[in-house]
């Protein structure tokens, strides 16, 4: 008979149509910018620098090693490093710029950094009112503290943490015995 497949069609969108009015799990619709969806954790959208500590200068992971700048595909990465006061280059970034209306989210700067000091962010609304005001983010602008790496990528932050900590440790155990060999003679090593 024909018209037989237009019916069945027509059955099954009425079916789901009248359906998604009377199923609590078909009520998809939020009204985004009262209600917002929770991010799952592996969400991820433009790069931030990570800071421990409180100090967001001081404490600044990055160590403007510039390998991240190499790698990105767009090179919407700027980095310049800061300068001794002999001009020899020192192992903080003076400048570092992303530019975010270049940036394709591609996460190599994160898996290039030998440092964990860039991460990617959860942050989506990043819209301006004017186009050129906000496309460029400065050093200042990128800097987020690790609590709140901790609050976007707890899982992945808890190992970050725990390799950085091991780090330190081993560090620390190097150093205390080159500092007990620099004991004079006849002088018992601290």
């Amino acid at each position: 008979m024909w018209g037989q497949g237009i019916i069945k069609g027509l059955r099954v969108t009425a079916r789901n149509f009248f359906g998604s009015y009377f199923h609590k799990s078909r009520l998809v619709t939020v009204e985004y910018p009262e209600q917002k969806r929770p991010t799952p954790e592996n969400n991820r959208n433009f790069p931030f620098l990570v800071y421990d500590g409180d100090d967001p200068e001081k404490g600044l992971r990055c160590v403007a090693c510039k390998i991240c700048e190499k790698e990105c595909p767009p090179q919407c990465i700027y980095i310049v490093p800061e300068k001794d006061e002999r001009g020899r280059p020192r192992k903080h970034p003076h400048l570092f710029d992303i530019d975010i209306s270049v940036c394709m989210s591609c996460q190599i700067c994160v898996e290039v950094c030998p440092f964990d000091a860039i991460k990617m962010d959860q942050e989506y609304e990043l819209s301006r009112s004017n186009r050129f005001e906000g496309l460029l983010l400065h050093k200042r602008d990128l800097a987020k503290p690790n609590a709140y790496y901790r609050q976007i990528h707890p899982t992945e932050a808890s190992l970050v943490d725990a390799e950085l900590e091991q780090a330190r440790q081993q560090q620390a155990a190097k150093e205390k015995p080159a500092a007990g060999a620099t004991a004079g003679p006849g002088q018992p090593p601290q």
